[in-house]
Parts: C-alpha cells; structure tokens; sequence
C-alpha cells in the first residue's frame, strides 16, 4: 500500500462526486494539472453502476494522461451529502440515492494507493484556501449555493470539521418563521429561500403565469433546464421578474452569509457555485451588499466577499492538496 516517498513520482487524483457531475483531475508533484475527465452523473442509476463509472473516470484520467495506476500516490474524494470521513463512508447521497457506502474502501482495494473521503464544499474552500480568493486567509468562509447551499471554513489551515461529520451546514439556518419545508425535514431553512433550485422553482412559477416570456421560451419550466446560464440570459434579455427573483434570494442569502460572520469573523468569504460563475458581479454585489446591512456593525470593515478563482477545479484541487498535507503530516 505505501508508495516509495520520492516527490517527483507522486501523482495525485482529485475526485469530485457534484451533484450534476463526476470529475477526475490528475495532479503531479507540483499539483499541476495534466490530466482530466469529466461525465455527467445519473440519478438513481444503481450503486453498482455508479461506482464502476467513477472507476472508469479515474481509470480514462490516468490512460489518456500515460500515467499508470501504480503511479498513484492517492486519490481524494469531495462528495456532498452527509459523510462520515474518518471511516471514509458516504451515509447519505440525496442525488445519486447511494446509502452508507464505504467508498475509501472501495477504492483503495481498485487502485491500492491511500484514499481519502471529504465534503465536496470543506475541499473547495481548502482549494481556495491554498491557491484561489482566500489565499493565505487565517479564516475562510466558503459558501456554495446550488441545488442546496453549502459551507465551509478554513480556520488556521485546516477545515472546520466535527468529530466524525463535517459541519458548517450554513443551508440549514432557520432564517424564515413557519417557512418552507426543507430537505432536510425542517422548516423555513435559508436553501428554501435562497438555494438555485428555491430560485429556479420561483422563476418556474413566474415562466408558467407569462412573467418571464424569455426564460420561457429558452428554458421552458422544467427545473433541470433553468439552471444558472439560462438564469442569467434571461436577466439580460429583460425578464425583469426573473432579476428579482435572484435578487431577493441573494438578500436571504446575504442575511445567512451576516450569521456565519457575526460567529466566525472570517478574512474572506468566498462565494463560489454555478450562480456565481454565471453572474459574478451582479449577484455578488446583491450577497455582499446584503451581507454589510445585517452583520454587526463593528464587523463590517473586518472582511471581504470575493468570488471564487478556482471554477470546476475548486474541488478537486483542495481534495489533492488536503490529502498531501494529510499524509506529510501522518508520516512527520
């Protein structure tokens, strides 16, 4: 299982298991990218099937980069869901219907190289962290709004984790009194109101009543089409309902983002996801200006919002780069 500790032999794999996609980025030494393959992810496709697929996805990563599976120092899982990473167990993968599944085991008997489990959102911000908008930060706040809201913190180097769970569930402050039932079994949480798919809902509703004749036209009101791109050329085509409706979940979210502050005070919070990648400076400045009217007063020259640098590789970058770090130190 140990590899012989020569620098320039290691190759790494970053995985990230999204809610949409499954993604491998091979790493060298120098975490460089030199190779990468992506594939849309399949719901309820079978436990079986799912993870032969990530298999296949690593297994083409390494055959089209000439790198050779016993070149693998190891591979890095970031996977949404509730996750147990000290066990390397997913409990619960709402997207992909998978339950308590030992993918580190999984794994590591494939390939035969150590493999790590952790949040999707804790390896994005430690990616940020280590090379994108909160480099260098003594604490980071990440939050990635999309199908839910995830959040993370990098606090002093190392993500803010429980003992056996990863913590930072920002998507599940109760922000709205006998609001909307929530996933997660509750009422009123800020991904009701704030989260892409409470958006898309909304400008769902607004395209059905003839309100947004342009989303209409392009995305229809199935929800798995108005995804962040159409959102956004819907706003700038004029679908003014379409505007708002963004606008007002930005300001929920800006009210969350003010809790995670008052608590934390991080340097940065950095706002990644689709809907930022999609509208970096309008959406951003509604989360920030949001964001400096409900935090405490003394607080708001005391940090920054800025959108994330690191885009699809936020991920797997930050699941390579902890996974390093964890094992130097494992073997200090």
């Amino acid at each position: 299982m140990k590899k012989t500790d020569t620098s320039k032999d290691r190759y790494w794999v970053g995985f990230d298991l999204g809610g949409t996609k499954m993604l491998a980025v091979l790493y060298d030494a120098s975490f460089e990218v030199i190779g990468r393959r992506k594939r849309k992810t399949r719901a309820f496709e079978g436990l079986d099937v799912g993870l032969a697929r990530i298999v296949q996805t690593i297994e083409d990563c390494l055959a089209e980069s000439g790198i050779a599976p016993s070149q693998l120092y190891g591979i890095s899982v970031g996977a949404p869901g509730t996750l147990d990473p000290s066990k390397g167990v997913i409990h619960d993968l709402p997207n992909l219907g998978w339950k308590n599944v030992k993918i580190s085991e999984f794994l590591k008997k494939h390939f035969a190289c150590p493999v790590i489990l952790s949040n999707d959102v804790d390896a994005g911000t430690y990616g940020e962290y280590i090379s994108g908008a909160a480099k260098g930060a003594h604490c980071a706040l990440g939050i990635f709004p999309g199908t839910g809201i995830g959040g993370a913190c990098v606090y002093d180097g190392k993500p803010l984790t429980g003992s056996r769970r990863s913590c930072m569930e920002i998507g599940h402050i109760p922000i709205v009194s006998n609001g909307r039932l929530c996933g997660c079994g509750n009422y009123g949480c800020l991904e009701t109101v704030a989260s892409r798919l409470s958006i898309a809902s909304e400008i769902a509703a607004a395209a059905y009543r003839g309100e947004a004749p342009f989303i209409l036209e392009d995305a229809g009101t199935d929800l798995i089409n108005i995804r962040s791109a159409a959102i956004a050329r819907a706003i700038e085509n004029g679908d003014t309902v379409v505007a708002q409706i963004v606008e007002r979940a930005a300001t929920w979210l800006g009210q969350g983002i003010a809790t995670a502050v008052n608590l934390l005070l991080p340097d940065v919070v950095v706002l990644g996801g689709g809907l930022v990648d999609a509208m970096p400076d309008s959406y951003v400045e509604h989360v920030r200006t949001s964001t400096q009217k409900h935090v405490a007063p003394l607080y708001r020259d005391q940090f920054e919002i800025k959108p994330a640098k690191l885009g699809d590789d936020s991920v797997t970058f930050g699941a390579a780069t902890w996974m390093a770090s964890h094992l130097e130190n494992a073997t200090a």
